[in-house]
C-alpha cells in the first residue's frame, strides 16, 4: 500500500527550517522571547498612555530627559494613527507571535496559510515601525524608550520569519539565499539594521548627547 508523502510544512520541524538552516533551531525561542518582550513593552506603554490621558499632569516612567521622553511622543497624533493607541496593536500582534513560538516549542506544526498570514502581519509591523522611526527622528524630535524596545523586538522577528518562509516555500535556493543561511551570515542584516538605527539616533540628537559628556 503506497503511503501519502508528507506535506512540505509537516516535514519542516522547528529545527529543520529551510533544509537544516541553523537559525531554524532558534526560531521558536526567538518568537517566544521576542514576542513576550514586545508584549510587555506594548502593555506598559498602553498603561502609560491611558494614565496620561486621564491625568494631564502625569509624568510617564519613560520620560527621562528631553530626548528620551515618552510623554512628548504619546501626546502626538502619530501615537494613535488609527484612532486608538498604537501600543494596542503591539499587544495583539506580539501575543500572536509569542503563542506561535510556544506552540512550536510544544511540537505544533502550522499550516502554510498560517505562516503566510504571520508573514503579512510581521511585514506590516516592520513597515509601521520604520514609519514610526522616521516620525520620531524627523517630526517629533523625541524618543520613547518603550517604543524602541518594540522596534528592537519587531525587526528580528520580521527578518527570521521572512527567512524561514523564503527557505520553506521558494522553488530551489538561490545563491544569495544559500549565502545568507550559511554559518552565522543570517545575523548580518539584523546587526546592520541595529547599527543603522543607532547611528541615526546618535546623529539626530548629537547636540544633546554632547552636553552629557
Amino acid at each position: 500500500m503506497r503511503s501519502t508523502p508528507p506535506s512540505t510544512d509537516a516535514a519542516a520541524t522547528p529545527g529543520n527550517v529551510g533544509g537544516g538552516a541553523a537559525f531554524g533551531r532558534s526560531l521558536p525561542w526567538l518568537l517566544l522571547v521576542g514576542g513576550l518582550v514586545g508584549l510587555v513593552a506594548s502593555f506598559v506603554l498602553t498603561v502609560e498612555k491611558f494614565s496620561l490621558a486621564t491625568d494631564s499632569n502625569y509624568i510617564p516612567s519613560c520620560s527621562i530627559n528631553p530626548v528620551l521622553n515618552c510623554g512628548s511622543v504619546m501626546s502626538t497624533e502619530q501615537a494613535s494613527v488609527f484612532g486608538f493607541p498604537n501600543s494596542l496593536l503591539g499587544v495583539v500582534g506580539f501575543s500572536v507571535v509569542a503563542a506561535t513560538g510556544a506552540g512550536l516549542l510544544a511540537g505544533a506544526r502550522f499550516a502554510r496559510w498560517y505562516w503566510l498570514g504571520l508573514q503579512v502581519g510581521v511585514s506590516a509591523a516592520a513597515v509601521f515601525v520604520h514609519w514610526l522611526i522616521f516620525q520620531s527622528l524627523d517630526r517629533i524630535g523625541a524618543l520613547c524608550p518603550y517604543c524602541m524596545v518594540v522596534w528592537a523586538a519587531t525587526m528580528p522577528i520580521f527578518w527570521y520569519v521572512t527567512l524561514r518562509n523564503v527557505c520553506q516555500y521558494s522553488a530551489g535556493r538561490p545563491a544569495v539565499l544559500r549565502a545568507l543561511t550559511a554559518g552565522g551570515n543570517h545575523l548580518i542584516p539584523v546587526t546592520a539594521w541595529f547599527l543603522a538605527v543607532a547611528a541615526l539616533v546618535l546623529v539626530r540628537f548629537h547636540s544633546y548627547w554632547t552636553t552629557l559628556l
